[in-house]
């Protein structure tokens, strides 16, 4: 990996119920800051989304954000950024987004976040690009995904290889070092 300069971070559009996520995503909106990288995000100003953001810009980060024009109010699309690119459709969202970045980071998000994951981790699975792909499972949030694809892998439908394309981590700390090992 070269340099990293940009993070797209995927996740969630609502805060979920744990305070540990809400936390996690402030701490890595920072911690994204402090190391002046630029956040790569969905755009919202919600949840988990939301919470990055402001982080990140408090902190000083440059913030990129992109967002499909059907989600620009129920989102609530956060215009103050860096950069505001405003999408035709998801498709598109995620290609801008992955584009934007160097690694990316999958925090605690519903169906959304999942979609984003599994689209790079195929994307790297047919070869398509090498970035680096962190689950940062906070509080073991991502636990019963890594079993579901370790399922996957038992019951011959995935190659065992397909765990050497991401890494879960347990926490901001954790992922920053990993981030800044590239």
């Amino acid at each position: 990996m070269t340099a990293l300069r940009s993070v797209c971070v995927f996740c969630g559009s609502r805060p979920g119920h744990n305070p540990a996520h809400v936390q996690a995503a402030r701490d890595l909106g920072a911690g994204l800051a402090e190391k002046g990288w630029r956040l790569v995000y969905g755009a919202g100003d919600v949840g988990l989304m939301g919470e990055v953001a402001r982080a990140a810009q408090t902190a000083g980060a440059r913030t990129l954000g992109v967002i499909p024009t059907h989600l620009i109010g129920r989102e609530k699309g956060k215009r103050d950024l860096s950069q505001f690119i405003i999408t035709e459709d998801m498709h598109e969202r995620k290609k801008v987004m992955f584009m934007n970045s160097d690694a990316i980071v999958v925090m605690p998000g519903g169906a959304g976040s999942l979609d984003e994951f599994f689209e790079v981790l195929t994307w790297a699975q047919i070869g398509l690009h090498g970035k680096p792909i962190f689950l940062l499972d906070v509080e073991g949030y991502w636990q019963p995904l890594l079993a579901l694809i370790d399922h996957t892998v038992a019951e011959g439908f995935a190659d065992a290889s397909i765990r050497t394309l991401f890494t879960a981590l347990p926490d901001v700390e954790a992922l920053t070092a990993a981030l800044s090992a590239g």
